[in-house]
């Protein structure tokens, strides 16, 4: 089976699949990356209040969303580019379902290139599950800090 997907043109698209995933990662990590020099810049760690990291919350928040739908595009457009997909919007839609695992089944790509799907859905997972861990040492250091905080005001 593995013979019969190379001699198809297979490992072409697992050449053109590495890419995106390498243009995936490398999005989440720009966009990573400019997330955290605002936050340092703003000292927004070392806040607290309820209002303040609320804010700061729903600004990471959009932004992260932000990063997924740029790499939700760049996977649409490789579909449209590549004439997988009729028309831009159902590239698109196919992308950010397929991205989000959602997976309605409405539309699938052609045979020979379905093996994208899967590989654009777990390289998805593995994309959230950073921007988990984002908000989790974000939130983590929040806490930390307002403990301290509570506990020098609490001692005095």
């Amino acid at each position: 089976m593995l013979t019969q997907l190379f001699i198809s043109g297979g490992l072409l698209l697992l050449v053109e699949a590495l890419g995106l995933i390498v243009v995936t990662v490398a999005i989440h990590a720009l966009g990573f990356d400019a997330l955290l020099r605002a936050v340092i810049r703003s000292h927004a760690l070392a806040m607290s209040g309820f209002l303040r990291v609320t804010l700061l919350v729903i600004g990471m928040t959009c932004w992260v969303i932000l990063i997924h739908l740029v790499e939700i595009s760049i996977w649409a457009l490789f579909y449209f580019w590549q004439g997988c997909l009729p028309d831009a919007e159902s590239a698109f839609y196919f992308s950010g379902v397929t991205y989000t695992t959602v997976g309605y089944g409405d539309l699938v790509l052609p045979k020979p290139w379905r093996l994208l799907a899967p590989l654009e859905a777990l390289t998805a997972i593995i994309m959230f599950g950073l921007s988990t861990g984002l908000f989790f040492a974000v939130v983590n250091r929040l806490i930390s800090n307002w403990t301290r905080w509570k506990t020098a005001v609490e001692s005095h």
